[in-house]
């Protein structure tokens, strides 16, 4: 069986391990350069995560907390697509996200900004990709929120996401930013991303025709998975 080797990742579009803006990555970060090992057949072709998992419903995060109610804040219906390397679609791929709600507060026990819960809202959503490797979630868009990496410090609104791709050498962790969002000049995570035209590839454009009227505004953000024009990943995560 013979199975293509994916291409290096270019490394200067990735943020560094270690960047001093970013606090946290001074502790975290490992001293060396991960090593490069040869790609294996395992590692090219799987496995798959969590597709079974997904249910109706679980990609609309402003009803999905089974309360029955909506959740606070301004409505958004976010869609894109994945690509590979080779911008071919990518069908059938879990995406999992997560963000604060309208707030700026998760819904986790370590967050202890004091700002309001939202009962209705749970902050995490999962949808597959279709056979054109698109991809739909509505949800709500998420609040600035301090976080004492430096004085005044407050991050940008955000959403994170996760894909498994098709194996584990297209795994993405990352986060993707809003257009005209005063915060993100000032953000030591997004900045820690050394490429201009990189750190433009987390921002998603407005897309006023997937905007609906008197209901909710439209956003589209794309994902490539490999190649010169892979989506920036956090760091420590290949």
């Amino acid at each position: 069986m013979e199975v293509r080797e994916y291409n290096p990742r270019d490394w200067k579009s990735h943020p560094p391990y270690r960047y001093e803006g970013y606090r946290s990555s001074l502790k975290r970060a490992p001293l060396k350069r991960l090593v490069r090992i040869k790609q294996t057949l395992s590692e090219i072709t799987g496995p798959l995560f969590g597709h079974e998992a997904v249910r109706p419903g679980d990609n609309d995060l402003t009803r999905n907390a089974g309360t029955g109610v909506e959740a606070m804040g301004e409505r958004l219906i976010i869609v894109g697509r994945v690509l590979d390397e080779d911008e071919r679609p990518v069908p059938n791929t879990l995406i999992e996200i997560w963000q604060a709600n309208a707030a700026g507060r998760y819904q986790h026990d370590a967050d202890q900004h004091d700002a309001p819960l939202d009962p209705n809202f749970i902050g995490a959503g999962r949808c597959m990709t279709n056979e054109k490797g698109e991809y739909r979630f509505v949800t709500i868009r998420p609040g600035a929120y301090p976080w004492l990496n430096h004085p005044n410090a407050w991050r940008p609104s955000h959403i994170h996401l996760s894909l498994f791709g098709p194996c584990f050498v297209t795994r993405l962790v990352t986060q993707f930013f809003f257009p005209g969002d005063p915060l993100l000049p000032l953000d030591p995570i997004l900045s820690s991303i050394p490429s201009k035209k990189a750190r433009e590839r987390l921002i998603a454009s407005y897309a006023h025709d997937v905007t609906e009227p008197e209901w909710a505004l439209g956003y589209r953000f794309d994902i490539v998975l490999r190649g010169r024009r892979q989506t920036p990943f956090e760091e420590g995560r290949p």
